[in-house]
């Protein structure tokens, strides 16, 4: 709507433009009008060439907490970065940001390791893990700079960037602790719905995005999303104001909780998916039940222009890219 609206502005602004400069002949009237028309014309092909292919994907992956008893939180970025890899989306594009790590915490039973299930069956923390930003690194306004690429550009290695364009799709996942409108970073410091719905408005200006999936699993996460006002973006949280996100299960040995419902169940879904699935982001979103996640999942559609059920889950989670092929012309 908010395209929409810029555009019929931008038309008005035209319509005073012409009546300014006196045009009154009836030929260069006419000929203003259809010049006005293809300005229109152009203006709407761009908007709904907003919701076409993308040609790149990207993640950021965010465990915001510290501590011990935190494990899961770190367990649950650790899962949807095992996850997006497996999908297709090299490290080279996903900047992957954890504020403790419990793999080496003396009190870890289980030295350089991190699961996320009471049967120990998968090791998060393996050898093929790279961490981009870790402990006191990670911060709000590191965070906020990533998004919007305002890092200093002679310390700061092209690894660590978000180099994205606007042909990107970027999956944005978050977890930790949270309340209305915001979410805390290492215990210490907190990002509002705020902060990230204007860092949205500027990598829209910039053009560093076609879409974006905002994930966040914490408290009351579903505010985290209201403030939001740049196009394409699909957003969804954990949780309503005034609900909590629960942990979902303990391992008895580790001694903490690890991992959340409502990430535990993300996963148990996305397992069925595979490069070339034909599972859409509808189906995802059909498939959460509040009696299992113990909270209500709440999804915003309003900003993004698709039909959900014609959206691929491997738009946002995989790196499955649309190609095409100049044939060369053998005519002479």
């Amino acid at each position: 709507m908010n395209d929409l609206l810029r555009i019929l502005l931008l038309a008005f602004a035209a319509c005073l433009v012409l009546v300014s400069k006196g045009v009154k002949a009836h030929e260069e009237t006419a000929l203003d009008n259809e010049t006005l028309q293809r300005f229109l014309s152009d203006q709407l092909d761009a908007r709904e060439g907003a919701t076409g292919k993308h040609a790149n994907n990207w993640a950021v992956l965010v465990s915001t907490s510290r501590f011990w008893f935190n494990y899961r939180h770190l367990a649950n970025a650790l899962s949807m970065y095992r996850t997006v890899k497996r999908l297709g989306i090299p490290d080279s594009q996903i900047i992957l940001m954890l504020a403790d790590d419990v793999a080496c915490n003396p009190r870890n039973a289980f030295p350089g390791t991190v699961y996320n299930n009471a049967d120990r069956a998968l090791d998060l923390y393996s050898n093929n893990i790279e961490v981009d930003y870790r402990g006191y690194e990670v911060t709000v306004d590191t965070f906020l700079r990533v998004l919007t690429d305002k890092v200093d550009r002679t310390t700061t290695p092209r690894s660590k960037r978000l180099l994205t364009d606007e042909n990107s799709n970027i999956f944005i996942y978050l977890t930790g602790h949270g309340g209305n409108e915001f979410l805390k970073f290492q215990d210490a410091e907190e990002v509002s719905a705020f902060d990230i719905a204007d860092a949205f408005a500027q990598m829209w200006e910039t053009k560093r995005y076609h879409g974006i999936l905002f994930m966040i699993d914490t408290c009351q996460a579903n505010t985290m999303y209201s403030k939001f006002y740049s196009p394409n973006i699909l957003a969804v949280g954990s949780s309503e104001l005034d609900e909590s996100s629960y942990s979902h299960h303990a391992d008895s040995d580790v001694g903490v909780a690890v991992i959340d419902r409502f990430t535990y169940y993300n996963l148990e879904f996305l397992e069925k998916v595979e490069k070339g699935s034909e599972l859409t982001m509808k189906d995802l979103f059909d498939s959460y039940d509040p009696v299992k996640i113990h909270s209500h999942a709440g999804v915003r559609t309003d900003l993004y222009n698709r039909n959900l059920s014609e959206v691929p889950i491997t738009d946002f989670f995989g790196n499955v890219q649309a190609v095409e092929i100049d044939e060369d012309d053998d005519e002479e």
